[in-house]
């Protein structure tokens, strides 16, 4: 089955361009913190506002941005996305002031939210049904495998080279990028519906098109639930996940490589089971996100405990529940984004993909927020506990009522079709 993914007509320029933005994300991202965090003396709270600058365009803009990708040539859209983050990266190396970095940041991020449900749109119109499993579980091993060189990579390059010189070699991996995406092939259908409904004078509206894409979600009871069920996971996920370097110095005999250990370890457990769901794609969607979630929250629950009780041998132990907890998080994220792909028709994936991406990216960023809040009142274990509990309770309460939640994934045909017909009319 992989062998004749890769033989699809793009998909490999598709994902060769992923790997190259994916390791000149962590470039500059490694560049801004050392520029910002070492030689700025920036504050925490002005370092905590790098990554929420990236996060936010996302919350706000990410229907409309999928509106745009379902309205306009997803391969422009892509190219002309890296090409005008490839400047913005260029202007970060001569920025001289922290709000400059965050101007700059706040535009790189509202660019990268019309990028993804374009690349999100164009997979699906590359892939068909039967392999886009594989496809999704593909794309997952490359941004996992890009967690972990991406650092190894970009702590190797800031040590030998200065920080310009980082963001010019960023700015050229997107330039890369775009010049991978020239040689996916030209959209067909979907751009000669939207060209024939100018030509009738149909005036294109976004507020349509944005009400179409969350009447199909929510016509969809698994695909609704699954969505606030994934938020919600995310959310719980992320009270302990951002605090795991605070967990870490509860430790006494904690080497100053284990976060490193830890993160690379989790990056190696969703590289692995990213490869096993790519081979292995019958699987049920929703019982392998409540697989995904009850095995996060033992991850973060042993974790927990460990720490309390000041088991020798952290190094072992951390990377073992950091793979446990990445492996187990690809289970939650590819299935459900594998049945999005296979049910949602080409002409509105960028506007299902826009809601949905903006739903886990609020979780992301309220997460960390609460995490923080939590582990000042409660304190780090508590803060983990709490979060281990919850997913674990997610898990029990999503098995109890899964028969009625696997009749969602049984669209009925002519509510899909009315969609389809709608989106196109």
């Amino acid at each position: 089955m992989l062998s004749g993914l890769l033989k699809t007509n793009g998909f490999k320029s598709l994902i060769a361009a992923q790997i190259i933005s994916g390791l000149g994300d962590w470039l500059s991202i490694i560049a801004i913190m050392t520029m910002v965090g070492l030689k700025w003396n920036a504050t925490p709270i002005e370092v905590s506002l790098i990554m929420l600058c990236l996060a936010l365009p996302m919350v706000f803009l990410g229907p409309i941005a999928g509106t745009f990708a379902d309205r306009f040539n997803r391969k422009l859209l892509m190219i002309l996305s890296d090409l005008i983050r490839a400047g913005l990266i260029l202007l970060l190396a001569t920025a001289d002031s922290i709000l400059t970095v965050y101007i700059c940041l706040l535009a790189i991020g509202t660019i990268s939210t019309i990028f993804i449900p374009s690349k999100n749109g164009k997979l699906k119109e590359l892939v068909d049904n039967h392999h886009i499993k594989s496809a999704i579980s593909i794309t997952t091993m490359i941004d996992s495998g890009t967690k972990i060189l991406g650092p190894l990579l970009s702590g190797m390059l800031v040590s030998f080279l200065e920080v310009k010189t980082i963001f010019y070699l960023d700015s050229f991996s997107f330039l890369f990028s775009a010049l991978l995406l020239l040689f996916l092939p030209k959209e067909k259908s979907r751009v000669t519906t939207v060209s024939t409904e100018i030509k009738k004078g149909i005036k294109p509206s976004f507020r349509k098109d944005l009400a179409i894409g969350i009447k199909f979600i929510t016509s969809n009871l698994f695909m609704l639930t699954g969505m606030i069920f994934l938020g919600l996971s995310l959310l719980i996920l992320q009270l302990a996940d951002s605090q795991i370097i605070i967990l870490i110095r509860e430790l006494e005999l904690a080497s100053s490589n284990l976060f490193g250990y830890i993160v690379t370890a989790s990056g190696t457990g969703m590289f692995l089971s990213g490869y096993i769901l790519a081979k292995k794609t019958d699987y049920q969607p929703f019982i392998s996100m409540l697989f995904g979630v009850c095995g996060i929250g033992i991850s973060f629950g042993m974790m927990s405990l460990f720490t309390y009780f000041n088991v020798s041998h952290p190094n072992l132990w951390g990377s073992a529940f950091g793979f446990l907890g990445g492996f187990t998080a690809t289970y939650v994220l590819v299935p459900y984004q594998a049945y999005i792909q296979a049910i949602t028709p080409v002409q509105l994936t960028g506007r299902v993909f826009g809601v949905i991406n903006s739903v886990t990216t609020t979780a992301t960023i309220i997460g960390p927020l609460l995490g923080g809040w939590l582990s000042t009142i409660l304190g780090v274990y508590i803060t983990f506990l709490v979060s281990a509990c919850l997913l674990i309770l997610a898990a029990i309460i999503g098995w109890v009522t899964r028969n009625r939640l696997d009749r969602g994934e049984k669209i009925d045909s002519k509510s899909q079709s009315k969609a389809s017909g709608t989106a196109t009319s």
